[in-house]
């Protein structure tokens, strides 16, 4: 009958002097462990057994491998315990720990990607969790445990909840708010499918929300945009800066503040979009990627250009493009408090329209669209991820922009020369 195999096997080096070990896995241990543990030094030992690194006989160096195995196998059953307490997570579990910086590992795999979860994307995840799901009764399941059946009846629950202030009381479905936070649990289940292969997702049968009416914006005609340009409208040259960003670059507010000087390039043109505030409107903001984390370029387009010239010969040349003479960027009040009047100044009813600033890129993708610039050319202007989301915005290209800003031109100057804003004639 053949010898089972040792364990481990010991052998002394002839050149140092000193032993050395191979496990093999008869001693228990699973075999990428072994693998580990092939011709090891004893110097290799973990601190827990470094009173065995300097074996002086043949016999010590054996005692150490054995306690080795023994301290390798407490250390696999630690994880194995330790799996199993995380397989036990119930979903109110799960989902704080998903909308955590620290914690998710949705935020693990982005950040070893380079593109970090954002200040306020980490806010509403955390807000749609402790608002709307913490308390709901789903919260106390086990992921594990969870069927469709409960994820129903919770979604059920979510859309038949009371929102809006006192005497404007209504249901939650069919609003953005329903629709966000339906996705994000969504997200969440799907993250915890990645590391959970064999689980069933309860969402699988389940179709995403779709998008809630009335979440569109209103927009600008071409002549209401040219009329903001009129003389009189926008009284100086960081209004006519900012408004032309809007307008004719469609850059967001918090990207448009964010600009940096070295971002224009003023020969191609372009401007290059990298940046953005992260918690925009609240206070602590902090500068971090655009919304989606993808750089794009955006049309420079000469009007936007003359604009900038003369803000930085009036407040100097900073960091960020849109500065005042101390250096500091406009916050999100200085766009609302100047937009209203900007449109009333211009002469713009608004019929019943939600304008708000945002409009401006809704307004821009319209103008684009009715010229016939493709779909994919306006995805990658406004800067997303999805064709869906620019649909939202839709009610060649640059030589478009360019005729828009032909006739903002020809509206600066048309009240004479103590009209003019820009001091050039565009051809």
């Amino acid at each position: 009958m053949p010898r089972s195999k040792k364990p481990f096997a010991v052998t002394r080096r002839v050149d140092s002097k000193t032993y050395q070990f191979t496990l093999n896995p008869t001693c228990g241990l699973p075999d990428r462990v072994c693998r580990n543990w092939q011709r090891a030094s004893f110097q290799k030992l973990p601190p827990a057994l470094a009173h065995h690194r300097l074996p002086k006989s043949k016999g010590q160096a054996e005692m150490g491998v054995y306690e080795l195995i023994q301290h390798l196998k407490n250390e696999a059953d630690g994880a194995e315990a330790k799996r199993l307490r995380a397989d036990e997570i119930s979903v109110g579990e799960w989902l704080e720990k998903f909308a955590s910086p620290e914690k998710s590992p949705r935020a693990a795999l982005l950040a070893a990607k380079n593109r970090p979860y954002s200040v306020k994307t980490i806010s509403n995840y955390d807000g749609y969790y402790r608002c709307y799901i913490m308390k709901d009764p789903i919260a106390s399941l086990k992921m594990l445990e969870v069927e469709e059946q409960d994820v129903l009846e919770f979604i059920n629950r979510l859309a038949n909840t009371d929102i809006g202030r006192e005497g404007e009381r209504r249901k939650m479905i069919g609003t953005r708010t329903f629709e966000t936070v339906v996705k994000f649990a969504r997200m969440a289940f799907r993250e915890y499918r990645r590391t959970h292969r064999k689980w069933f997702n309860p969402f699988d049968g389940i179709d995403a929300p779709q998008a809630a009416e009335g979440s569109e914006r209103g927009t600008l005609s071409e002549d209401e945009v040219v009329a903001l340009f009129a003389p009189g409208v926008l009284i100086d040259a960081m209004e006519r800066a900012v408004c032309g960003a809007m307008f004719l670059s469609g850059l967001r507010r918090a990207e448009i503040f964010a600009l940096k000087s070295d971002c224009l390039d003023w020969r191609s043109p372009k401007i290059t979009v990298k940046n953005a505030w992260q918690n925009f409107d609240r206070k602590g903001r902090v500068l971090g990627p655009t919304k989606g984390k993808r750089r794009r370029t955006a049309p420079f387009d000469p009007i936007l250009q003359e604009a900038i010239k003369k803000l930085w010969a009036e407040n100097g040349r900073h960091e960020f493009a849109f500065s005042f003479p101390n250096g500091k960027t406009p916050g999100p009040s200085w766009i609302k408090g100047r937009f209203p009047k900007w449109l009333k100044k211009a002469g713009i009813e608004l019929d019943g329209r939600d304008i708000v600033p945002h409009s401006s890129r809704h307004s821009l993708a319209s103008l684009l669209e009715a010229r016939g610039v493709p779909l994919r050319y306006i995805q990658d202007l406004l800067g997303h991820s999805d064709l869906k989301t620019t649909k939202i915005y839709l009610h060649s290209t640059e030589r478009t922009i360019r005729d828009i800003g032909v006739k903002i031109s020809e509206a600066m100057a048309d009240k004479g020369d103590d009209g003019k804003i820009v001091e050039f004639k565009v051809s």
